[in-house]
């Protein structure tokens, strides 16, 4: 009989029918769950306990879920981290974030792609290293020559398929199905958008283009002969 580890959740929302909403429905759905409405004590919950995913709002009565969200990753916390917001654009350290209102099913969906991700344990780098640029995982920071590169969270997602496979081409279709966790919609183009937007931010300023286009292929991070190193 194969035995599945059951997945840890903390919520963070002062809310109480969206937090007694999300505790009922991800329990229904088999996680164990825990919740707070403080910032603070969401951090320190996550000393104490193994959390696989935290689920963070951004209105806390005792500081931002952005400021908690910055203290969880300086603190070592090494699960992922889903915030529920109604901004576009997040730069806490955030893996993803969820607009307010939101549907069960894509809260569900949502948790699901992020727990599938590894956890950054042990064994896993938390410093990918490729040519000039050096990516922290657990501070969400990206460094081109000692240039700090400011990236949305899912420039930085994208950037970390790239790291995690420097000099490898990649499709579209793997770009898609890994980062956007959906199949490739040949008729989209929001890779090529969201790659340009990465382009942009990486190669500006810079003489040597890392993020290349393999024409009839789809993209490769490249610096001439340099080696992917981790640490």
């Amino acid at each position: 009989m194969i035995v599945y580890a059951i997945m840890q959740i903390l919520i963070v929302e002062d809310q109480e029918k969206i937090k007694d909403f999300l505790v009922e429905g991800l329990t229904t759905a088999h996680y164990t769950v825990q919740s707070t409405d403080l910032g603070q004590q969401a951090q320190a919950l996550c000393k104490s306990n193994q959390f696989d995913l935290v689920i963070l709002d951004v209105g806390l009565p005792d500081q931002t879920g952005f400021e908690t969200a910055r203290n969880l990753r300086s603190n070592g916390f090494m699960g992922a981290i889903l915030m529920l917001t109604a901004y576009t654009s997040l730069d806490a350290g955030a893996d993803d974030y969820l607009l307010k209102p939101f549907e069960l099913d894509e809260l569900l969906a949502r948790v699901r792609a992020l727990l599938r991700r590894p956890m950054i344990g042990n064994e896993t780098p938390t410093v990918l290293n490729y040519g000039e640029i050096k990516m922290d995982l657990i501070q969400r920071k990206v460094v081109r020559n000692n240039q700090n590169i400011p990236l949305t969270t899912k420039e930085f997602n994208l950037l970390e398929f790239f790291m995690r496979h420097p000099e490898k081409p990649l499709t579209r279709a793997e770009i898609s199905e890994t980062v956007w966790e959906l199949a490739f919609d040949p008729d989209s183009n929001v890779i090529d958008v969201y790659v340009n937007f990465l382009r942009k931010k990486i190669d500006s300023g810079f003489d040597k283009k890392m993020i290349q286009t393999v024409v009839g292929v789809g993209y490769v991070l490249k610096d001439n002969n340099k080696v992917a190193a981790t640490l």
